[in-house]
């Protein structure tokens, strides 16, 4: 054993060949963190000194390779400066050239994922041998910041400046084959030969009938194109960036600016430069936000992790009602591997589900994700019936019929009794599980389990918990939802949940605006600047105006000291006008179909005859910060609210179920991370500016005790 580390191990092989192992212990996969740069550091001044070492194979004991750096560590680093950043990022480097510079040809075995700083580790090798199961790429950037262990420094000079600037810029994950085309992989074997492989090709190299020094030569010099090539193929690189990434999301313009920069220089000059440009986006809102995104996410997973134990097992599953989303719950259930059981009370509604599971099959199928054998057996696994005798041995019914009270109480009574003991769930947007719960014997065996539409698409579910339900029947929902693919948020029962009673007061803050004279089209004009998918008139035209009217009536009733409004609110017009959106091609906007089929908005002057009697004064131009604020505090401190009263569990899951939801902009975090942008005493500063407009902009204590102690919602 020439070296052994907590993380990284050398060993000699036969003919001076040496395995270089990571093998990160206490850990289920590889990662760079500060303990196994150091591991790599001292692995590769003992090859240096050992004076054995002719060739070098680089493996992994995991299943993966190296999944990339231990992004727990991002939050401490990048609270320095700049230049302490820079400074980490240069001295890594330092560690990956002292590798790449070992005067003995290094190829490398990668076995499963290779992302990030496992790439880069890569790269620094001579040669790649992939396994045809492996995937390597650079995520990066959905961090918000992009490589800085040399990865914008050799990926052009290997693979080219166009190539480069496409993987490190989409953050794409690739494939062996796609990998092996561009040049990224030297060869791609079988799953579990690629050791033998890589062995054999440093035999080659042994041999003299592969020059690894020209290879590695390659990456050291600037890049060889005629400059003038190199500028064209930046340029136009930089333009589809500019246009992909758009001005919310900097670090893949970054990226290329940080390749553009280094392209004349050689491998040392380059690296400067990457580890500089790596620290000025690492300090930007966005890689704050996007970074706690991240470790958000693997808070959310680790809580339904544990609390998925409790459950019982889900082998089928059955679903009451073949609309819309009770369709889309059948296909996602049997898209992911569970049979389901879908019940109707008429064949042509189950004919009806039936075909859009079809047709979003047929999309798969169109797209190259499926073949039609395999839509075939998904299909199987729907089982559309009028009766309740298919019900015998299902563990979780989903009831998805009309959003009515006393209808879902009467399915659900009636379907208690057909079942035995099985786990019964409400997809309910608005009614109260409790109340819900008051037709069954067992209310313990029944939560809500509130889907988003379009099911195959929306990755939120949010589990309600009655007064009366079980952990195991939250355990056993919260199993569902993720044997579906779905990212479980699970909340107590109220008015809306979480997710709905946190957008109507942004809701209401659009109607209030609008009430003020504020144009909607410049209101949703400034949203989506603000980095939304689309503004708020736009999305109650996408929700449908009438669900949208009965929602905010909900809100209303249950919290009528902030949600209820003493004007008539702009939806209403639209409603009584029989305008309900995308539904029935009019709402704020009127619909045509573009060329692909898809509803297309188009201003209709009608709207602002039908609002002109609720503005009170004269239509004005509102500053953008000003219709900002108007909008995102009421949607923040309900987000609180939530919070204080313990509806949700953890600011992580809060945020994490309005990126999840509704689409709250990612690189802003979520509402409570969007506070701490701000500040909490600032935030509540900005509170106290506009609670003249009423309770539904006044602080929380909650949030008022977190500005008094300097405190904020993520540490």
């Amino acid at each position: 054993m020439i070296y052994q580390g907590n993380a990284v191990s050398v060993q000699l092989l036969d003919d001076g060949i040496a395995e270089l192992k990571f093998d990160l212990q206490g850990e289920s996969v590889n990662k760079f963190n500060r303990a196994t740069l150091e591991d790599l550091r001292k692995a590769t001044d003992a090859i240096k000194s050992d004076g054995q070492v002719k060739g070098i194979v680089v493996t992994s004991g995991k299943g993966v390779f190296i999944v990339g750096a231990d992004i727990t560590e991002f939050t401490e680093m990048f609270a320095q400066d700049e230049a302490e950043i820079a400074k980490w990022s240069r001295e890594a480097n330092n560690v990956f050239n002292a590798f790449e510079d070992l005067d003995v040809p290094k190829v490398v075995a990668i076995n499963g994922f290779a992302l990030g700083g496992g790439l880069e580790m890569c790269l620094a090798c001579d040669f790649r041998v992939m396994s045809e199961a492996a995937q390597v790429g650079f995520p990066e950037v959905k961090l918000g910041i992009y490589p800085g262990f040399g990865g914008t420094v050799r990926t052009p000079r290997i693979i080219g400046v166009d190539n480069a600037i496409e993987w490190i810029a989409t953050g794409s994950q690739n494939k062996a084959d796609k990998a092996l085309k561009v040049g990224i992989a030297d060869a791609v074997v079988k799953a579990g030969d690629e050791r033998d492989a890589a062995i054999d090709l440093v035999k080659q190299c042994l041999a003299g009938k592969i020059d690894f020094r020209a290879k590695r030569q390659e990456k050291l010099e600037p890049l060889t194109l005629p400059p003038m090539e190199v500028m064209m193929a930046f340029q136009t690189g930089m333009a589809m960036v500019q246009q992909q990434a758009g001005k919310n999301y900097p670090a893949p313009v970054e990226a290329v600016k940080s390749m553009q920069k280094a392209a004349g220089m050689k491998r040392d000059e380059a690296l400067d430069v990457e580890s500089k440009g790596f620290a000025k986006v690492a300090k930007t809102p966005q890689a704050t936000a996007m970074v706690g995104l991240f470790l958000a996410d693997q808070q959310v997973k680790k809580v339904n992790g544990k609390t998925a134990k409790g459950s019982r097992e889900v082998k089928h599953a059955a679903v009451l009602g073949a609309g819309i989303m009770g369709g889309g719950i059948a296909f996602q259930s049997a898209l992911k591997g569970t049979p389901i059981v879908m019940k109707d009370i008429a064949d042509k509604a189950l004919d009806l589900g039936m075909n859009e599971a079809s047709k979003l099959l047929a999309k798969r199928v169109g797209k190259g994700k499926m073949d039609a054998a395999k839509m075939g057996k998904t299909l199987s696994m729907i089982r559309p019936t009028l009766s309740y005798e298919d019900f015998k041995g299902i563990d979780v019914v989903v009831e998805a019929v009309v959003e009515n009270p006393k209808i879902k109480q009467s399915v659900l009574a009636e379907t208690e009794q057909k079942v035995d003991g099985a786990i019964m769930a409400s997809n309910t947007s608005t009614i109260s599980i409790t109340r819900l719960a008051e037709a069954l014997k067992k209310p313990e065996n029944f939560g809500g389990m509130h889907f988003f539409n379009p099911v195959h698409m929306m990755p939120l579910v949010e589990v309600i918990r009655g007064e009366k339900t079980s952990d195991e029947t939250v355990a056993t929902l919260v199993n569902y939802a993720q044997k579906m693919g779905k990212n479980p948020v699970v909340v107590n029962d109220c008015p809306g949940f979480l997710v709905n009673r946190v957008l109507f007061p942004y809701f209401a803050g659009f109607g209030m605006l609008v009430r003020d004279g504020a144009d909607f089209q410049q209101v949703d004009k400034v949203m989506q600047k603000f980095g939304w998918p689309m503004g708020p008139a736009y999305l109650l035209d996408v929700v449908g105006i009438d669900t949208g009217v009965h929602a905010a009536e909900v809100m209303a009733e249950g919290f009528p000291d902030r949600m209820k409004h003493d004007f008539k609110d702009p939806s209403e017009i639209m409603f009584e006008n029989e305008r309900y959106g995308q539904k029935n091609g009019i709402g704020f906007y009127k619909y045509e179909e573009d060329k692909k089929g898809r509803p297309k908005k188009v201003v209709d002057e009608k709207t602002y005859e039908l609002i002109k009697p609720m503005v009170t004064g004269e239509a004005k131009e509102f500053d953008a910060d000003d219709i900002i604020a108007r909008m995102m505090i009421p949607m923040c401190t309900e987000t609180v609210r939530c919070l204080e009263d313990n509806i949700v569990g953890s600011a992580a899951e809060a945020d994490m179920a309005m990126i999840y939801g509704i689409g709250f902009p990612p690189f802003r975090g979520g509402p409570l991370r969007y506070i701490d942008s701000i500040g909490t005493k600032a935030f509540a500063e900005l509170c106290d500016k506009y609670a003249h407009l009423g309770a539904l902009y006044e602080a929380p204590q909650m949030l008022k005790d977190k500005a008094a102690n300097g405190e904020s919602f993520f540490a």
